[in-house]
């Protein structure tokens, strides 16, 4: 009955359907992206300009912040245009490469966070044999591997979708283009999408979850066994900010994820998109910063250095 086609427009209804709320909703995204691009950025350039933090921690550190930055990108540029504008129409082409980057950059995120929880675990439970476990080479296969297969996943998501078909002009009532908005749209039958959506989800998901798990099981399990108070405390300084992470990302991302994609659309779904596709993202570079000395005292040195360049 509905007219339906391969490659329709779409209408991203955003935030909020209420005019008066536009306006203070862009101020203060606005202002949480460009705080998200300046915290991530000098992140990067920090731990770039200062040889001490060439280390496997930073390099992965380096590697999410990165990430972060190009994962706000995909999303709030285009949400903050329709709050803007009030226009949220955007061309099927363009929905399926924001699709595309978005599952990307949170497959990275995801195993990224997985990475990082094995090089903690090799630091603390194996420190004399630290740097043969983590030599460059195994570092950059670790972050490169974790590109390839976040590129893969996303692909074939991306490709299976571009198969559909749409209702011409469908409005979406979410601010940017999400897998399960998109199925419960759709007029074709979805079943193999959602199967291997919620198969990849979970095989990732959960797989780079228990390998955090059984990282922090045996990390605890050897700082237990440590004698002093002070050697305790060092050993899970270096953890604090990376948990702190985990918690933020896997709880706003199980909130949306954690039920089939074409299930009903809620507003706490998208309250929880926002939280980890800009928030938790902005976040990251200020938990690792203002918990740890290496970065601060790098970042001192690198605002004092383009100070008396200026």
């Amino acid at each position: 009955s509905m007219n339906c086609s391969q490659a329709p427009g779409f209408i991203l209804l955003g935030l909020s359907r209420d005019q008066e709320r536009w306006q203070p909703l862009f101020s203060i995204f606005l202002a949480l992206y460009l705080l998200g691009l300046l915290g991530n950025l000098l992140l990067l350039l920090a731990i770039g300009a200062d040889v001490h933090l060439h280390t496997p921690m930073y390099f992965f550190l380096s590697q999410l912040s990165l990430i972060d930055l190009c994962f706000i990108t995909t999303t709030t540029p285009k949400m903050l245009e329709t709050l803007w504008t009030g226009d949220g129409s955007i061309s099927f082409s363009g929905c399926l490469t924001q699709l595309y980057f978005f599952a990307v950059f949170a497959d990275m995120d995801n195993l990224l966070l997985a990475v990082m929880a094995i090089d903690r675990y090799a630091a603390i439970c194996h420190p004399l044999h630290y740097p043969l476990l983590m030599t460059s080479c195994r570092c950059g296969v670790l972050a490169s591997g974790s590109w390839g297969v976040a590129h893969c996943v996303s692909l074939v998501h991306t490709l299976l979708i571009s198969q559909l078909f749409f209702p011409n002009n469908q409005e979406i009532p979410h601010f940017f283009c999400d897998f399960g908005p998109l199925l419960r749209l759709s007029c074709s039958n979805t079943q193999l999408n959602e199967s291997l959506m919620m198969a990849l989800a979970g095989v990732l998901g959960l797989g780079a979850l228990l390998c955090i798990l059984s990282s922090y099981g045996c990390i605890f399990y050897a700082v237990a066994r440590v004698s002093s108070a002070q050697g305790k405390r060092k050993a899970l300084a270096t953890c604090s900010s990376h948990l702190s992470m985990v918690l933020l990302f896997y709880s706003t991302v199980f909130a949306t994820y954690l039920k089939p994609p074409s299930s009903s659309h809620s507003s706490g779904e998208v309250v929880a998109a926002v939280m980890y596709t800009l928030v938790t993202p902005t976040l990251n570079p200020f938990i690792y910063s203002l918990r740890n000395k290496d970065v601060k005292s790098s970042l001192r040195k690198f605002l004092n250095m383009e100070k008396s360049q200026g």
